[in-house]
């Protein structure tokens, strides 16, 4: 019983956090790729990996980060041990260049 005063207060006391902690930059990169996207200007970025998730077997994909001042969709992989960067064009849906083997 003594043991419940102190777990409410630190309840209580507990900060709340109101929004997901995802920083700001992607929040905005976000927002860019989905307007970009939605002006046509992009390719979707599930064709994308359509394309390129194919190419890369044996590999397992971890996920992918856009970089709107460019429009580079960078695919990452992990492939007995090492990572792997393929660089594609979110515009075109072409490899611009791979990291790794």
């Amino acid at each position: 019983m003594k043991m419940i005063a102190p777990l409410a207060l630190c309840l209580i006391a507990a900060p709340v956090v109101a929004e997901p902690a995802v920083p700001a930059q992607r929040r905005g990169d976000q927002a860019e790729a989905f307007e970009a996207r939605r002006q046509g200007k992009l390719m979707p970025l599930r064709e994308i990996e359509r394309r390129i998730v194919p190419q890369l077997r044996g590999a397992q994909y971890l996920g992918v980060d856009f970089d709107a001042y460019s429009s580079i969709y960078t695919l990452k992989f992990l492939r007995d041990g090492t990572v792997i960067w393929v660089h594609v064009d979110g515009r075109s849906g072409q490899i611009l260049r791979q990291t790794g083997q």
